[in-house]
C-alpha cells in the first residue's frame, strides 16, 4: 500500500501524552534566526517536525543549491525537562558528523509562533507552525533488512505526516556513518575525499508541502519525486514494513508506531490575560489592519 493508503488503514494510536507542550506537535518553518551580534537571516530554509517522541529536522542555507557538504538534517529522541522547561534532543545519526546545534531550547509561544530561545543567548529562532487540521502520523525508523544477503542492519530515520505536510528522514548504512563519523574526528576535507558525493547524500531527509511530491531534501536529485516512495505493509505485531531500494539493493525498512491521529487539530493561537483581549478590540481597526498569519 501507499503512504496515502497506510493513513486510511492504520488504526489510531495514541500511547500517552508527549511529555512537552502539545502545541509542539506538527510541522514547523522557520521564519528567521536572529543572532546576539544583531544580524538576521530570514533565507535558509528550514523545517521542524515533531511527533509524540521525536524530531525531523532539515536545514538548507542556500535551498536546493546547497553545496553536498553544506547541508544539514537530522531525526532524534526528543527530551523534556520539565523542571527548566527546556526541550532537547539526543541525536545518534544526522547528515553531518558532528552536532552543529548543542544548546537545549527555552520555548515561548503566541499564536501560532514557537520562539526558541539559546539560554546561552547565542540566537532566537522564530518558527511558524504550518498545520491548521488534518492527520498526525509518527513512525520510528528501526531496522533494515537486505532481501538480497538476508542480513539486518540497525538504521535511524522516521516519517512524520502532520496535516498534509510530510517528512522522510533515513539514516546512511551504518559502514557509511562510521567512515564519515571517523574521518571527520581528523579533517573534514578527508571526510569529503574518503565517500562520494552520492555516499554523503544518502543520509536523506525529505520534506513535502501540501501533498506528496518533495519540495526540500538533502538529496537534490529526489526534489519532485513521491516522498517515502515504496510499498507500507502492517505487521500483526503493529509494526510497519517499507520495501524500497536502499544503496541500489532491494530492502525493507520496519518502522514503528509513534503516534497515529487521523483528525487532529494542531495549536495556532495563544491566550491573552486582561485586559488584552478587551484592548485589541477597540482598538482593532489599527492593530489589525494590515494583519494576517504568516506561515
Amino acid at each position: 500500500m501507499t503512504l496515502a493508503d497506510l493513513l486510511g488503514a492504520l488504526p489510531p494510536v495514541v500511547p500517552e501524552q508527549p511529555a512537552f507542550p502539545r502545541r509542539l506537535l506538527g510541522a514547523f518553518r522557520r521564519k528567521s534566526i536572529t543572532f546576539c551580534t544583531g544580524v538576521t537571516d530570514e533565507r535558509t530554509v528550514v523545517y521542524w517536525f515533531q511527533s509524540r517522541s521525536f524530531t525531523i529536522d532539515l536545514r538548507l542555507p542556500d535551498g536546493a543549491a546547497t553545496s553536498v557538504t553544506d547541508r544539514q538534517g537530522w531525526v532524534g529522541d526528543t527530551l523534556w525537562d520539565a523542571e527548566s522547561q527546556q526541550m532537547s534532543w539526543s541525536v545518534a545519526t544526522s547528515y553531518q558528523p558532528r552536532n552543529q546545534w548543542p544548546e537545549p531550547a527555552i520555548l515561548r509561544f503566541i499564536g501560532n509562533s514557537v520562539l526558541e530561545f539559546a539560554p546561552s543567548g547565542a540566537y532566537v529562532e522564530d518558527w511558524r507552525q504550518q498545520c491548521f487540521r488534518g492527520p498526525l502520523l509518527g513512525l520510528r525508523l528501526l531496522s533494515l533488512h537486505d532481501e538480497e544477503t538476508g542480513r539486518d542492519l540497525p538504521m535511524d530515520g522516521g516519517l512524520i505526516v502532520a496535516g498534509g505536510h510530510v517528512a522522510y528522514a533515513q539514516s546512511r548504512l551504518p559502514r557509511l556513518d562510521a567512515a564519515l563519523r571517523n574521518a571527520a574526528d581528523l579533517d573534514r576535507a578527508l571526510a569529503d575525499r574518503l565517500l562520494t558525493a552520492e555516499e554523503i547524500e544518502s543520509y536523506e531527509v525529505s520534506v513535502a508541502l501540501n501533498g506528496w511530491a518533495i519540495d526540500h531534501s538533502t538529496r537534490t536529485g529526489r526534489i519532485g519525486q513521491q516522498i517515502a516512495s515504496g510499498e507500507f505493509a502492517l505487521q500483526p505485531d503493529g509494526s510497519i514494513l517499507l520495501s524500497r531500494p536502499v544503496g541500489g539493493r532491494t530492502c525493507r525498512l520496519r518502522l514503528a508506531v509513534d503516534i497515529h491521529v487521523p483528525d487532529f487539530t494542531f495549536d495556532r493561537r495563544t491566550q491573552a490575560a486582561s485586559p488584552a483581549p478587551d484592548w485589541m478590540e477597540k482598538e482593532k481597526s489599527h492593530l489589525f489592519r494590515h494583519a494576517m498569519i504568516a506561515a
